[in-house]
């Protein structure tokens, strides 16, 4: 084992806090219950942030345009999730305590952070709020479906298969891939595009703003659950993660790269190239397709070496020359390339008058990317 005097001694408890039990019983599918409920929690802080930096005016309006009994907390709340809260309150009520880990928690932030990044985009752009709330649904559920199957089918494929019930009553175990996250929503987006009749690629170029920094908070929960941790090293910066060697003393413990970090930070650097582009370049309507390119290759080429220096995740990796992360990642680097040299070789989209752009506000999504289209030529 290689000596390393300096290092980071870690192990923090990744559960927040614990809810306690109200009545002894087991519900089936009870952790993806209270994954719903979280959800629907999320909802109503997205709704009352929202609310909140509305100005002043655009609060007065709506409240002569509203009922007097329609609060804030509840604006814009479709009605089935209004009546999933108290269906899913009664439910965990029933089931055995509930642990909020910082897992779950980075989560919630990562979808947060997304909802209220398509909101400005939509503020910025002229587009019906409706676009923004529409997304959260299509975004939320297509991530979270398509990171949980995308670990079943891509790493325990066989188990599954034969366990497909555990695919949803296993996720207690853990197994969430990015993989699976990044096609679930690349289908999600499609069908929230097809409903809101807007370009793909517009949804496609602001995603990858929110899930490069989502991604960076996501991997500060693998952090702090002391997952997907990096080979021994002797760098000055490696962590003993003793959550995972409990029967070893801190002294025998091996000192690994904190590989968590490393994709953390490059994707914090990912999201600050991303959102140059967006705010101070215009690309999301010059360059059709350039934020989704950079923000794959900067997303999945970081994941790929860093990749190398990662123990591999399941027994069947050893000995490949590319484990399952890399190879399920070439795609996606392929995709991205081909898509920032598309928008680059394409005449740039001249943005409309910021006159015209006003009043196109109160035109559909589509007609007002059709104008930009019909400008173009």
């Amino acid at each position: 084992m290689m000596s390393n005097p300096l290092y980071v001694v870690w192990d923090p408890d990744p559960v927040f806090f614990t809810i306690p039990q109200l009545v002894h019983a087991d519900i089936p599918f009870g952790l993806l219950v209270k994954l719903l409920a979280g959800i629907v929690v999320l909802r109503l802080i997205y709704n009352l942030i929202r609310e909140n930096s509305r100005p002043a005016s655009a609060k007065k309006g709506k409240e002569k345009r509203s009922k007097p009994s329609s609060g804030a907390l509840t604006a814009g709340i479709p009605l089935i999730l209004t009546v999933g809260v108290v269906c899913l309150f009664v439910l965990w009520l029933l089931t055995s305590k509930t642990e909020i880990r910082y897992y779950g928690l980075t989560w919630m932030l990562a979808i947060l952070f997304a909802a209220m990044f398509f909101d400005n985009f939509c503020k910025r752009e002229g587009l019906p709020s409706s676009v923004s709330e529409s997304v959260f649904i299509y975004g939320t559920l297509a991530t979270i479906i398509g990171s949980r199957v995308g670990h079943c089918l891509f790493y325990e494929a066989d188990y599954f298969l034969a366990h497909p019930l555990e695919i949803i009553t296993g996720i207690r175990n853990g197994g969430m891939a990015s993989h699976g996250a990044a096609v679930g929503l690349l289908i999600g987006l499609w069908l929230f595009s097809r409903k809101n009749r807007l370009p793909y690629v517009w949804s496609l170029d602001r995603i990858m703003i929110p899930v490069a920094v989502g991604g960076a908070i996501v991997r500060i929960g693998n952090l702090l659950n002391s997952e997907i941790v990096g080979n021994v090293t002797d760098r000055p910066w490696g962590f003993k993660f003793l959550r995972l060697y409990r029967d070893m003393p801190v002294d025998a413990v091996p000192v690994q790269h904190p590989t968590q970090l490393y994709e953390a930070l490059c994707y914090l650097v990912t999201f600050l190239v991303l959102s140059w582009l967006y705010y101070r370049r215009n690309a999301g309507i010059r360059r059709p397709g350039l934020l989704f390119g950079v923000g794959l290759v900067g997303v999945f080429l970081t994941r790929f070496f860093i990749e190398f220096i990662k123990e591999d995740q399941e027994a069947f990796e050893q000995g490949m020359l590319l484990n399952m992360g890399q190879l399920l990642s070439i795609p996606f680097v392929l995709l991205g390339l081909y898509m920032i040299w598309r928008a680059l070789t394409r005449p740039a989209v001249e943005p409309a008058p910021k006159a015209e752009t006003a009043e196109q506000g109160s035109e559909l999504p589509e007609t007002a990317h059709k104008t930009m289209r019909r400008r173009r030529h």
